[in-house]
């Protein structure tokens, strides 16, 4: 017993090191992938760093929802790959020591990654989105053309609809721009110009649009009048204060909600509609992700003792590969859940099972010294490359 202890001090303590590297790693690449995003608000829009740091930290609950049981998979991965390299897991077989009984410092590894994940999914996503939401709303307030989207009716404000064709961010400058104003109660306002200007005040929270050589139709919808009137210069007036009301008004995402929250609304949802089905996914999502930290750990187990006979680099491609696996599956699910093409219970937890069984077999296969599907695989596809090489150069040699 003191024996195993001290192999699974080894073991757990070699997990360490592997899984913080994959989570900076991870952790930066995916932050990469909204540097378009990032780039483009402090450069076009002027927002300060701070809060562009404040909104990548209240990004990062939802990143390391899949960045945790990913790590967790690489490390066990690349341990168990060192250990085969160095011929460690061969001495502790000669040792009789088995497979099975080098699962449990693995297992005590995957379970606190699933505690970690199940953290995020319950507590850290709505409280960054939350936060995030928040952060817009004042962000907005000093930047209002962030929210101002080009060719898209723009519905923020409460009676006004908005229409821009073209903005630049720099300038703050408008082109061919409608606008729709029913704040009157007997009287509709429609406004066309070619150019406009905007400017905010973040204290008053009021959103001036200036628009210049236009024209202004304005229908009286109780003596069915129409008049029209050309201007050069005409000021609008809109209150962010409705808008941001309304932004917090509105219906939670179910990223957003607490645990509570999502019971709460599937208990007394009348109709099984697609808000109905996506909160239904969220639900299963917030527990299926921390268990897939133990379905993909079982997997990289047997995955980095039989790749010993291939190249290092293909485990590690095994390991990528087998979670972009898992990550269509779970894609695949929750888009046909989403749709009711069948019951999301089956989309978010079938990759989990799956890739669990799947890892078992292997496992089961690498217990008792049969080689890998995966291995044997890999060497039918170098004897194939290398055979077409050696074709290849042949010909080459006879028509020289």
């Amino acid at each position: 017993m003191k024996f195993n202890t001290v192999i699974y001090r080894y073991i757990f303590r070699e997990m360490i090191p592997p899984f913080g590297i994959n989570l900076v790693f991870f952790t930066f690449i995916f932050l990469m992938t909204r540097i378009i995003e990032i780039m483009n608000l402090v450069v076009n829009h002027g927002v300060s760093l701070s809060a562009v740091g404040w909104m990548m930290l209240y990004m990062m609950p939802f990143f390391l929802e899949f960045i945790i049981p990913m790590s967790v998979m690489m490390s066990v991965l690349l341990t168990f790959l060192r250990l085969s390299s160095d011929n460690e897991i061969l001495a502790l077989k000669s040792g009789g020591v088995s497979i099975y009984q080098l699962l449990p410092p693995v297992m005590v590894f995957c379970i606190i990654g699933s505690f970690l994940t199940a953290f995020m999914a319950l507590y850290g996503l709505p409280w960054g989105r939350m936060a995030i939401k928040n952060l817009t709303v004042q962000v907005a307030s000093g930047n209002v053309d962030i929210g101002i989207k080009e060719r898209t009716f723009i519905d923020r404000f409460k009676d006004v609809i908005l229409y821009i064709n073209k903005v630049d961010s720099r300038t703050k400058t408008l082109s061919d721009i409608f606008i729709e104003d029913q704040r009157g109660q007997n009287a509709i306002i429609t406004v066309v110009a070619p150019r406009g200007q905007m400017e905010s005040d973040p204290e008053t929270r009021q959103f001036l649009l200036r628009l210049y050589d236009g024209v202004i139709n304005q229908v009286d919808i109780n003596s069915r009048a129409v008049n029209t009137v050309k201007f050069t210069t005409y000021d609008i007036h809109l209150d962010l204060r409705r808008a941001m009301a309304a932004v917090h008004a509105g219906l939670k995402h179910p990223e957003e909600m607490s645990l509570s929250e999502i019971r709460e609304t599937l208990n007394t949802a009348t109709q099984k509609d697609s808000r109905y089905y996506l909160t239904l996914l969220e639900f299963h999502k917030k527990f299926s992700l921390p268990a897939a930290c133990i379905a993909l750990g079982l997997l990289a187990v047997p995955l980095g003792i039989q790749s010993r006979s291939s190249r290092r680099s293909f485990g590690i491609s095994l390991g990528i590969f087998f979670f972009l696996i898992y990550y269509i599956m779970l894609s695949a699910g929750w888009v046909f859940g989403e749709a009711g093409k069948y019951p999301p219970v089956i989309g978010m937890w079938a990759p989990n099972i799956v890739t669990a069984g799947f890892g078992m077999i292997l496992l089961f296969r690498a217990n008792n010294e049969k080689p890998s599907p995966l291995s044997i695989l890999y060497g039918a596809i170098i004897r194939r490359l290398r055979r077409f090489r050696k074709n290849t150069f042949s010909t080459r040699l006879f028509h020289t």
